[in-house]
């Protein structure tokens, strides 16, 4: 069994509980603890440490993409709809059949809707860019607030936008 990390990491929109074994992180999810309790310490990988630099600078506006190392763990279909997102550019949105078309199965976009829920490397894996069809915002597992907060960020943060 792999030895887990955990270190809070306090955003803007709430606690986030980051995990990691000694060399990728397994987990970025908003947590309801008000709190820091897993704090830095020299202990602390230098995995974990990189990704929480990585999430002040995003949520500073200073970085659009992510470069420490990860680990998804679900299905193949799931990965296969996680690295889809990943395609999804900063501050742009893209819909379930989106994906479900990307990946090649574009009756699949229920299971797509499903996989996404799933995610467990909120941001990093950028769920919070995937709007139905009509444009409207769908379900978010850190909630709605925190989705549109998060892509509101994004486009004010955007270059291409100022």
């Amino acid at each position: 069994m792999t030895k887990k990390y955990k270190l809070n990491y306090k955003s803007p929109i709430g606690m986030i509980e980051i995990v990691s074994s000694h060399e990728a992180i397994n987990s970025i999810l908003f947590s309801e603890v008000y709190n820091k309790v897993n704090l830095l310490h020299a202990e602390t990988p230098l995995v974990l440490k990189e990704c929480y630099n990585q999430l002040d600078e995003y949520f500073k506006g200073d970085r659009h993409d992510f470069t420490f190392p990860y680990q998804f763990e679900g299905t193949e279909f799931q990965k296969t709809v996680w690295e889809a997102l990943t395609e999804i550019p900063y501050a742009k949105t893209g819909s379930y059949k989106d994906i479900a078309v990307t990946i090649g199965n574009e009756k699949a976009i229920r299971a797509v809707g499903n996989a996404n829920g799933k995610n467990k490397l909120s941001i990093v894996i950028p769920c919070h860019r995937v709007i139905g069809s009509n444009g409207k915002l769908t379900g978010y597992a850190g909630g709605l607030w925190r989705k549109e907060w998060l892509l509101q960020h994004e486009r004010s943060c955007n270059k291409e936008h100022k």
